[in-house]
């Protein structure tokens, strides 16, 4: 609301000062004698009082908190050194084209600002709230506590992260993700605050408070991202403060010299100004937040958060990728495909799995939870589990200890996986779970994954933008990690199994070999290896506190493709500033050459230094309308009906 208010303020003063300019010209231009003095003199006080004020505060307070003289106090000094020497109308003109490329700036970089108000906006102010008795009542969303219960019906929109407890139905999650299409839901399944409730009545226990919801961590993100400066940001705003002293001390130097060729004391001036205004680095010091926050905003409409513009930069840069296999590259919703149990009670061993996972967020974990529900089996309580990165999971039931886990979990239990019971079991390429009670075996059971649909696409998407070296990294066993990476068209010696965490984030450094690198995992078991390369990216983070935290890039749908997009947009945004560097440096050498050596006039100096800084502006502005999609971008025929039911749904919800 401020900022809202504070450009209002300089929309008002921007036109006050085009009014005067104005009047002083037609003064000049239409009327004679004292009437034309009167006029022309009324006009250029108010486009100076009007242009000049608010830029002159403007750069008191930059000197009076930083002590370093900033760009708008060369326009000021330029406007009274114009006025001094009789040329008080193309001091106004100065005023007011500095005055309105800085109302354009403000307005095009609030453009890139205002994903946080979108994101506000998306925000339902009431909730069906559902009493014990059954009955529902309309209350504030603000009020919602957790395991409150709400119900959606078709069209409305969720008023808080939760858990779906009854019904099935699809939800656009456009709004959070950036995933175009419908995600079908059902009882056990999150859904996320600001999401569209598309189809069927559902009911759904709130888990976290409109302070924790997944849209207040991604404002929190996108507030961060947009006030952490990315290195080159911080260098032209350095640079930019350190070459407006050197401009007015080669502006006073011009003038000395200018005076010591013969030239009158007011033509040394003027030229003076004019070589101070045109050697202003406006154009330079905007080039690149105008970039770096448009491409932020445009990534964040796509689903894909950046921790800031140095992880936006880096990713540019980024040539080798590693990646996680479960849950990044698979889709993670693995299924169990056979269970052994020695004891030939595999309901009973089932569900002590289930039981023991239930702590777990692995998605073997839930595949093995959903597989005992499916069965109806029962589930008990467990005490003093703990997971163990990449070997399995340790806890205790009533008659003890107990574990589950991967070969490596058995052999460190002292239990042999080598029974002729599981010899069919572990002859197949999917991932094996063995349960046990230190070192005797309970049995076992396995699991199957498969490669999302968007991996492969988005795979070969990264090696066709100039990626050089793509490498899978799993804790599972080779023959399941050959499996899975052959039918995304990895190579074998770009296939690495049985690792630790450990083994991953040392990988991460030989892989790369003096080249950036980018680690790609679910966030939740991956810590150290997303910390250990150059870009941590955080797959399906949505909802995900761990994973939004410990990457640098989040990613909040489960899309692959959303980040070969990313890197797509990194590159086209690096490209944009060396452009905008590249033009905004020449223009300022031509002008400066025009000013010292070929009598430029002010006010094409001017026109050229305003104009400059509003062109770069613009084309950072271009990545605004390049937002992250999926590679692929093909539409059928069933896609156009369901973006037609989403369409039916978003103004259900605004009613």
């Amino acid at each position: 609301m401020l900022s809202r208010f504070s450009s209002n303020i300089s929309i008002v003063l921007t036109t006050a000062t085009v009014t005067g300019l104005l009047i002083a010209l037609a003064g000049a231009w239409l009327l004679n004698g004292q009437l034309a003095l009167q006029v022309t003199s009324t006009g250029t006080a108010l486009a100076y009082l009007a242009g000049g004020v608010p830029t002159g505060w403007r750069a008191l307070k930059v000197l009076w908190n930083e002590h370093i003289p900033d760009i708008d106090l060369l326009m000021i000094v330029a406007a009274i050194a114009a006025a001094i020497v009789g040329a008080a109308i193309e001091g106004a003109v100065l005023l007011t084209l500095f005055s309105m490329s800085t109302t354009l700036e403000e307005r095009a970089m609030g453009r890139a600002r205002r994903a946080i108000e979108a994101l506000m906006a998306l925000r339902p102010e009431t909730a069906l709230r559902k009493a014990p008795d059954g009955t529902t009542e309309d209350v504030p969303a603000a009020d919602l506590g957790i395991d409150d219960v709400v119900v959606l019906r078709p069209g409305a929109r969720v008023p808080a992260d939760g858990v779906i407890v009854a019904g099935q139905g699809s939800l656009d999650e456009s709004t959070i993700t950036g995933e175009s299409m419908p995600v079908r839901k059902e009882p056990g399944q999150q859904v996320f605050e600001a999401t569209v409730n598309l189809n069927g009545i559902l009911e759904v226990r709130v888990a976290r408070t409109l302070e924790q919801s997944t849209v207040a961590r991604m404002i929190a993100l996108v507030t961060e991202a947009q006030s952490a400066k990315a290195p080159s940001e911080r260098f032209s705003a350095w640079f930019g403060q350190r070459y407006t002293i050197a401009v007015l001390l080669g502006s006073a130097l011009a003038l000395a010299v200018f005076l010591w060729l013969g030239n009158g004391w007011e033509t040394a001036l003027y030229r003076a100004a004019t070589i101070l205004v045109a050697a202003s680095p406006c154009a330079i010091v905007i080039s690149v937040p105008a970039a770096i926050l448009s491409a932020l905003s445009a990534a964040a409409r796509g689903g894909v958060l950046f921790k800031g513009g140095a992880a936006l930069e880096t990713l540019a840069d980024i040539e080798v990728f590693a990646f996680d296999k479960t849950g990044t590259l698979t889709a993670g919703r693995a299924a169990v495909t056979g269970v052994v149990a020695l004891d030939g009670n595999e309901d009973a061993l089932l569900s002590t799995l289930a039981s023991l996972e239930a702590h777990s967020e692995h998605h073997v974990a839930d595949a093995l939870r959903r597989e005992a529900a499916h069965r109806s089996l029962p589930t008990r309580e467990m005490h003093n589990v703990m997971a163990l990165p990449s070997a399995g999971i340790v806890g205790e039931d009533d008659l003890g200890a107990i574990w589950a886990g991967n070969r490596r979990m058995a052999e460190t239990m002292g239990a042999s996986v080598d029974q002729s019971a599981l010899r069919d079991l572990q002859n197949t390429e999917e991932t094996i779970v063995y349960l046990g009670r230190a070192g005797r075996l309970l049995g076992a059971a396995t699991i199957a994954d498969r490669p999302r649909e968007t991996s492969a696409d988005g795979l070969a998407a990264l090696r066709t933008s100039g990626v050089t070296t793509i490498v899978m990294m799993t804790g599972d066993r080779h023959a399941v990690a050959l499996r899975i990476g052959q039918e995304l068209g990895l190579q074998n010696d770009e296939i690495h199994a049985d690792m630790l965490p450990e083994d991953k984030v040392r990988l991460v450094a030989e892989i790369a070999g003096g080249r950036k690198v980018a680690f790609v995992g679910d966030g939740v078991n991956d810590a150290a290896a997303l910390a250990r390369a150059d870009v941590g990216i955080a797959m399906g983070a949505a909802g995900s506190e761990v994973a939004l935290q410990a990457a640098d890039v989040a990613l909040l749908a489960e899309d692959m493709g959303r980040l070969a997009a990313a890197h797509r947009l990194s590159k086209r945004t690096a490209q944009i500033i060396r452009q905008n560097l590249i033009f905004a440096i020449g223009a300022m050498l031509l002008l400066v050459t025009g000013a010292a050596f070929f009598d430029l006039p002010l006010p094409l100096a001017v026109l050229g230094h305003e104009g400059g800084t509003v062109l770069v502006v613009l084309n950072g502005l271009r990545l605004l309308n390049d937002p992250i999609r999926n590679v692929s971008g093909s539409s059928s025929p069933e896609d156009v009906t369901i973006r037609s039911e989403i369409i039916h749904a978003k103004k259900l919800a605004r009613c």
